[in-house]
C-alpha cells in the first residue's frame, strides 16, 4: 500500500461554513455573518471601550437589555425588561438614532417594526437566534394552515402566536385575523381569539399554549392536539384537528424545556420549605408540581414581594436567576436544575461584539441592522396592535 503525502482536495460543504460563522443562511434566524474584527474577550480596556463609544454616540443611542444577558452585558443597557416592553421602550425614544439590541433576532425584529422608519435597529451578533422561533417557518406554517383548511376547521382556527417568533410568523399571524401574547397576558389572548373563532392555532411554544389552556382556563389535556411540522400532515388526522380546540406547534424553549419533574422533586428533598417558581414555557408536567408559575416580570416580582429568609428554587434561564439571587442575599435562591443552562443563543451578545457595535456606530458605520420588509412589518404590526388592543 502507498501512502501519498499530497493534499486532499477537499472543500467545505455550505453546512460547515455555516457552522464555522463564514457564511450565513437568510431562511434562519441563525445567520453568523459579522464583518469586521471583535476585540478580544480578555481585552481589559473593553468595559472603558465601551463606556467611551457610548458617550460619543450620547442620545443619539438607545441599549436594551433582555434579561438573559449576561452582566457585562447588561451594564451597559439603558433600560433592561422582556422582549416586548424593550420594544416598547424603543418606539418610545424616538429621539434615538440607533436602538441596540442585546436579545436574539426576533426581538430585534419586533423592535424595528414597531419603531420609526428613522430608527435602525442594531443587533450586535447576527447569530443570536432563539431555537423556539426556529421551529416555525413561513413555509410550515403556510403548510399547517393547508392541512387546516383540507380538515374544514381552518375558518374557525384563530392563529395565536408567541412574541418569541420571527417576524414571519408574526405576519401569518396578522395575515389571518389573528393576535400575538406574551408569557404575561397568554391567558387574555386566548380569551379573546376563542370569542373570535372555536379553535386556536398556538406558535410556536407548545407548552405556554398549554399550560395556559389547562392550568389557566380550564381545558383538558385531551382538547389539545400537536400538530408536529416534521411528520405528514403535521402528524395528526383530521378527525383529531376537528375534535380538538387548541392546536399546539410543536416546538419549545430549549432552556425552560430541558427543567423536569425529577428536578422539582430532586430540589424538595434537598430544601425543606423550598418555593418552586417556574417560567410558563416549562413542561405541563413542571407546572403542575410547581408552587408558582409566570412570566420573567412575574418571577422578578415576586422575589421583591418574598419575605427574607424564605427559599426558592428557580425554573428559568440561569444568568437572570444569578442576577435575582445576588439581589436578594436575605433570601436563599437557587437554580432549579443541578446542571448549569444558559440560553446559548442569547449569550452570543458578548462584550466584545458590543463593543464593535457601539464602536462602528460612533464612527459613522451602521453594522448588523435588522430591517424587516414592508409587506411582513405591515401584517406583523396588524397582529402586535391586536396584542395591544386586548382588554
Amino acid at each position: 500500500m502507498t501512502i501519498t503525502s499530497e493534499p486532499l482536495d477537499v472543500q467545505p460543504t455550505p453546512l460547515a461554513l455555516l457552522l464555522l460563522g463564514r457564511e450565513s443562511d437568510p431562511r434562519s434566524e441563525r445567520g453568523v455573518d459579522c464583518p469586521g474584527d471583535l476585540p478580544a474577550p480578555s481585552d481589559p480596556d473593553l468595559v472603558e471601550r465601551a463606556r467611551a463609544a457610548k458617550a460619543k454616540l450620547g442620545e443619539k443611542v438607545f441599549v436594551l437589555g433582555h434579561h438573559y444577558q449576561r452582566d457585562e452585558v447588561i451594564q451597559f443597557a439603558d433600560v433592561t425588561g422582556d422582549s416586548f416592553k424593550l420594544a416598547r421602550d424603543a418606539a418610545a425614544r424616538p429621539e434615538a438614532e440607533y436602538i441596540v439590541f442585546c436579545g436574539v433576532h426576533f426581538m430585534a425584529e419586533s423592535a424595528d417594526i414597531l419603531t420609526s422608519d428613522a430608527q435602525q435597529v442594531i443587533l450586535p451578533d447576527l447569530a443570536a437566534g432563539c431555537s423556539m422561533a426556529d421551529m416555525a417557518t413561513a413555509e410550515q406554517v403556510a403548510e399547517c394552515w393547508d392541512v387546516l383548511t383540507e380538515a374544514g376547521v381552518a375558518d374557525v382556527t384563530v392563529p395565536v402566536s408567541y412574541m418569541n417568533s420571527s417576524a414571519d410568523i408574526k405576519a401569518f399571524t396578522g395575515r389571518h385575523g389573528g393576535t400575538i401574547c406574551t408569557s404575561s397576558n397568554a391567558q387574555r389572548a386566548l380569551e379573546w381569539a376563542f370569542q373570535q373563532g372555536e379553535k386556536v392555532l398556538f406558535l410556536p411554544d407548545q407548552h405556554l399554549g398549554r399550560n395556559t389552556a389547562v392550568r389557566e382556563m380550564g381545558f383538558s389535556l385531551e382538547d389539545c392536539v400537536v400538530y408536529n411540522p416534521h411528520k405528514p400532515n403535521g402528524g395528526v388526522t383530521a378527525e383529531q384537528l376537528r375534535d380538538a380546540k387548541m392546536i399546539l406547534w410543536r416546538g419549545h424553549c430549549s432552556v425552560h424545556g430541558r427543567f423536569s419533574l425529577d428536578s422539582v422533586e430532586d430540589v424538595r428533598a434537598r430544601i425543606p420549605g423550598v418555593n418552586v417558581l417556574v417560567h410558563p414555557e416549562c413542561k405541563h408536567e413542571v407546572v403542575a408540581a410547581a408552587d408558582h408559575v409566570g412570566s420573567t416580570e412575574y418571577i422578578i416580582k415576586a422575589l421583591e414581594a418574598a419575605p427574607a429568609g424564605s427559599s426558592w428554587a428557580i425554573g428559568t434561564e440561569l444568568n437572570l436567576v444569578r442576577r435575582l439571587a445576588k439581589a436578594h442575599p436575605d433570601k436563599q435562591i437557587v437554580f432549579l436544575d443541578k446542571t448549569v443552562c444558559f440560553c446559548s443563543t442569547m449569550n452570543r451578545i458578548d462584550l466584545p461584539h458590543l463593543v464593535w457595535a457601539l464602536e462602528s456606530l460612533a464612527d459613522g458605520k451602521v453594522v448588523n441592522r435588522i430591517q424587516v420588509d414592508r409587506e411582513t412589518e405591515h401584517f406583523a404590526k396588524l397582529a402586535l396592535e391586536q396584542m395591544l388592543a386586548l382588554p
